[in-house]
């Protein structure tokens, strides 16, 4: 379909967030007609969203900001389950305490991009383990895993591809399909909820929801799924060689993950600013259109707006401003990351390939290794080119600190501490 009536689907549709939809026809015209009620779920693994959670709060977003109703589901039930869907192994089991402290980290990033009920908006932010902690296991396989047809259940993609790799899937795993499906009944009942999104993935679970919700209450429910983002040259969203790019500023801080979008590849720049900003269309097309040297322009651009959306325009401007004064102007900034390390540590002198593997920007010392042969080492703005070059008190910078960089993009502050 070229063209959608509602501009719910529109907006979707010309942003890229669009990879399956059940019933378009349908679910336009529902849309287009009245307000619908729609969700994603989110389980609470770690203490804080990252990057590759993005594009589906974003979906809910937009979602609000074309006039419907926007549930974030988080899954403090199905978290003790976990979704084998993508995955080759179990998740690690978390305990109701972890899963607890995980949600208070997740929910405050919800806030920044949806209008809840109680700021006066229509955003409703739900927990599965309201509903799925207390079921009766007997009664829940009577009233509903009579639904579910094992045969249908392994061809399902999560399922089928742990098998084929002769990979172990639990049966505490094998349930997840079935309480993914109650949830989209139970919401339908709570709020009238007739849409579940999630990512291409998420497919085979989002149909079974809609069959169980037929067969239940006869009632049409539908399924809207988004493409797998990855990276022009093949590499996940939301990866790094540091690890995740969290959305939390504890865990990442507003510089590094400014930077984060700074370094998007070339090819990428429109597809993400379309994603991952809400810029108009054809700002989003100026900028896309730009070559050679001035496509960085288009990139600082979408770094400060992705930025903005999660850390504040304040945060933002910020990162901006000392990324300028550290590449362009030269100069050292004192928001730029910081590790902190005993000043007796410095007395005694560290080596240069321990400095850079506590300061986070290598992994290993033949990592640090690898860099300098690569000339790619710098102290305080000085090419490092031996692995022997030792750091020490004499190298602290007039503002008390020492400038570690990695290439061009990736710098930290080492600063002593008694």
């Amino acid at each position: 379909m070229s063209a959608y009536k509602s501009e719910f689907l529109n907006v979707l549709a010309s942003r890229g967030f669009i990879h399956q939809v059940s019933e378009p026809e349908a679910l336009d015209a529902l849309a287009h007609s009245s307000r619908i009620t729609g969700y994603i779920g989110f389980d609470c693994t770690a203490p804080s969203l990252h990057v590759g959670s993005l594009l589906p709060i974003m979906m809910l977003y937009w979602m609000q900001q074309t006039g419907h109703r926007p549930v974030a589901l988080m899954g403090g039930g199905t978290t003790r389950v976990g979704d084998p869907s993508g995955k080759d192994e179990s998740r690690k089991l978390l305990t109701d305490d972890m899963i607890a402290e995980n949600l208070k980290g997740i929910r405050a990033v919800f806030a920044k991009f949806l209008k809840f009920e109680e700021a006066g908006g229509n955003a409703i932010m739900a927990n599965n383990a309201d509903w799925l902690n207390a079921l009766n296991y007997i009664d829940f396989l009577r009233d509903i895993g009579r639904y579910f047809s094992i045969n249908r259940m392994l061809a399902f993609d999560s399922v089928k591809l742990r098998l084929d790799r002769q990979q172990e899937l639990s049966f505490l795993e094998f349930n997840y399909m079935i309480l993914q499906a109650y949830d989209f009944v139970e919401l339908y009942r709570r709020y009238g909820c007739v849409l579940q999104m999630g990512g291409s993935d998420q497919w085979g679970n989002i149909v079974s929801g809609i069959d169980l919700g037929r067969r239940l209450h006869n009632a049409q429910f539908f399924a809207l799924t988004s493409p797998l983002i990855t990276t022009s040259s093949g590499a996940k969203m939301g990866k790094t060689a540091a690890g995740a790019v969290w959305l939390n500023a504890d865990l990442v801080s507003p510089y590094e993950y400014w930077q984060y979008w700074r370094n998007t590849e070339d090819a990428d720049v429109g597809r993400f600013l379309k994603l991952f900003t809400v810029l108009p269309l054809d700002e989003v097309e100026r900028l896309a259109a730009l070559k050679g040297a001035e496509i960085n322009e288009a990139k600082k651009v979408l770094a400060t707006e992705a930025t903005a959306l999660v850390h504040g325009r304040h945060a933002a401007h910020e990162a901006a401003a000392t990324a300028r004064t550290t590449f362009e102007e030269g100069g050292l900034s004192a928001s730029l990351p910081t590790v902190e390390l005993p000043r007796t540590e410095f007395k005694a002198g560290i080596g240069v390939l321990a400095a850079f593997v506590k300061a986070g920007l290598a992994a290993s010392n033949g990592e640090v290794r690898r860099a300098i042969a690569n000339n790619a080492i710098m102290v305080n703005d000085v090419r490092i080119t031996s692995d022997k070059t030792v750091i020490g008190e004499a190298d602290f910078t007039a503002g008390g600190v020492i400038k570690l960089s990695l290439g061009r993009k990736r710098h930290v502050l080492l600063k002593p501490v008694n």
